[in-house]
Order: C-alpha cells, then structure tokens, then sequence
C-alpha cells in the first residue's frame, strides 16, 4: 500500500492502513499555533542582542541531552558580584531562543542568586509544581510550554549556562537546586 496523500493514511509494514496522520499533523499544528506565536517570534529573532563578549571573566555551555539546544554564556561580574556584562551564543527552538532572550533581558546588574531562585521556580512553574512564575520580566510569554514537557529543558538552559558561567567566574558553585544540565 502506498501513501494515501489525500486521507492522510500511512501503511503499515503488513500493508493496512495504520492510525490516521491527520491525528498527528493536527497535534504539531496546534501546538505550533499555541507555542510559537509572533511573540515567541520576535524574542527569538532578537537573542543576537547579545552577542558572545571578547574577554569575559566567566564562560560555560550547557547542552540540553533531551532536544540537542546549546546555550554559551559569557560573563562579566561588577565588583559586587552581580552581573555587569553577559554574552550569549544560542542553538536552540525558538522557545529556547526566546527563554535566552528574556532572562538576557533583565540580567544586568543582578546577582548569582538571582538567577538561581528565578530557574528554580521556572522549573517548579513548568513541572506544575507552582501556579506562580518567578518574578522576572517576560517569563510569561513562555507559559504555554507548560504543557509541552519536551520543551522545558530547553526553557531552562539559558539560566543554566548563565549560573554555570558565573560559577567560572568566582571559583563558586551557585546554590540552584534541580540544575541537571551542563
């Protein structure tokens, strides 16, 4: 049996029909439409905003083993610690993308723990663990990833990297309960 274009049914190897296509082509659709809106899309695009710095104090990659996505963060820290210069280079969806561009967003000038609590509770937000999202500009334009386990960690491997290259940085290991990537 050769494939049906106009019902949308694949073969089976014993030559019937299999479970219509139709099912999943409309899963992918919607999900499309409900995940990657001209928001996302926008965020997206706009993650060349920051591009990798020259000489940063601080450098880590993290790669998601679920999707393949690779964040590089580069830092530069204030003397106080915080956050003074960051650099990012971003292989990911375009939630992954987007993710980077809204934590990049409102990095500047805040400190390890920072970054630390606002992954800790957009893993919590994302795993149904908490109806609140951290209080971080922007981190609700990824609420309909909630819903789409696949994609959780490429959302949180921005602020994996982001931790993991300030740990570079000072020498320190950065209290985040449930990082898993790097």
């Amino acid at each position: 049996m050769r494939y049906d274009y106009f019902n949308h049914v694949a073969p089976s190897r014993s030559g019937t029909a299999r479970l219509p296509f139709r099912r999943t082509w409309a899963y992918m659709v919607a999900m499309a439409e409900t995940l990657y809106t001209i928001d996302i899309l926008r965020l997206a695009a706009s993650v060349g905003d920051w591009p990798p710095l020259a000489e940063p104090q601080g450098t880590a990659e993290c790669r998601s083993p679920t999707c393949g996505s690779r964040v590089r963060a580069d830092v530069k820290l204030a003397p106080d610690g915080s956050l003074s210069a960051l650099g990012l280079a971003v292989s990911a969806c375009a939630l992954g993308q987007a993710s980077a561009a809204i934590m990049a967003g409102d990095a500047a000038g805040k400190p390890a723990e920072a970054f630390a609590a606002a992954r800790v509770g957009l893993a919590d937000y994302l795993a149904g663990r908490s109806d609140a999202l951290p209080p971080w500009p922007g981190l609700i334009q990824l609420a309909p990833a909630r819903t789409y386990p696949a994609r959780h960690a490429s959302i949180l491997l921005a602020f994996d990297a982001v931790l993991a290259a300030i740990d570079a940085a000072t020498g320190t290991a950065t209290p985040a309960s449930g990082r898993a990537h790097g």
